[in-house]
């Protein structure tokens, strides 16, 4: 990429406040609605020595939504490696990434804070996202797609809030098998990932794959779709804060621009989690306590 392509700032999205910095952020993540979550403790969890059953701890989740913020008081987790999110009734799901097949390492949270199910969903979770109906979007990494536990071996699954299965990714004519989900977006009732070894564009709809896109932009780890265009978000190579402008055409993925994406403040992105969520990509910056956007509505604004 040219050494002077254009920069694109993030816009501030949502801010920890300040009365919780000084808890541990075991995870955070933006739901379906745009609402930021944190999933706080006052130190992080840990299994005591000589034991293989983990010490359940409480935690608690904090929200802020359009600058209001509230808490909910969740009892007795038991996840080491904790990924969550919120459900559309106020409750939250969060489960351990890592877990063996003999856990049900998955608790499903009330509005109240109270756990009302647990179930296991596989092992090695890469992204764990809630869709506007409460269903739970899971794609996994390598070593659960090749590890010993069949729920994660197609790679990309969709659960109810109770633990049914409700749909798994399947080989297909256009579209192979799943090693690794790099990068998983979901809006709405539809999801779209780009699966290692060669990261088509899978667009999933009403329980299949409806369209397989070939996709010349390799390893991204995020990405976010508007209006027949695509934008890819840290592809491999030495700027992993670049951005990939691309047209989408019926069965491919055509790169027209490159630009870089940096802080509010045009300084460089530093390490950084980020969620997709149709044409917004958010992304959470070390030390994990403001979140900012890129919406691609806005910023190639037609």
């Amino acid at each position: 990429m040219p050494t002077d392509a254009p920069a694109i700032r993030l816009t501030p999205h949502a801010r920890l406040p300040r009365p919780y910095r000084d808890l541990h952020v075991l995870h955070s993540t933006v739901d379906a609605y745009g609402r930021a979550h944190w999933l706080l403790t006052e130190r992080p969890p840990g299994r005591p020595p000589g034991r293989r059953v983990r010490k359940p701890y409480d935690a608690v989740a904090v929200t802020v939504e359009d600058g209001r913020s509230y808490e909910t008081r969740l009892s007795a987790l038991q996840a080491h490696h904790p990924v969550f999110d919120a459900l559309p009734d106020g409750g939250f799901v969060v489960a351990d990434a890592r877990s063996r097949r003999s856990e049900e390492h998955v608790q499903v949270f009330d509005v109240l804070g109270r756990s009302s199910w647990t179930f296991r969903v596989g092992d090695a979770i890469q992204d764990l996202l809630v869709d506007e109906n409460g269903d739970i979007w899971v794609g996994y990494f390598d070593e659960g797609v090749y590890g010993d536990d069949e729920l994660s071996h197609p790679g990309l699954r969709r659960w109810s809030s109770t633990g049914d299965p409700l749909w798994e990714y399947g080989i297909g004519p256009d579209h192979g098998e799943i090693s690794d989900c790099y990068a998983l977006n979901v809006d709405g009732r539809a999801a779209w990932a780009c699966p290692y070894q060669d990261f088509p564009l899978l667009e999933i709809r009403d329980g299949r794959v409806v369209r397989t896109r070939r996709n010349p932009v390799h390893g991204a780890s995020a990405f976010a779709l508007h209006a027949g265009r695509v934008v890819f978000y840290g592809p491999h190579g030495d700027d992993r804060n670049q951005l990939v402008d691309c047209r989408l055409t019926w069965n491919a993925v055509e790169p027209v621009t490159h630009t870089r994406l940096v802080r509010p403040d045009g300084t460089d992105i530093g390490v950084r989690d980020v969620v997709c969520r149709g044409p917004r990509i958010y992304v959470l910056e070390d030390p994990y306590t403001e979140w900012g956007v890129l919406d691609v509505r806005t910023t190639w604004a037609s």
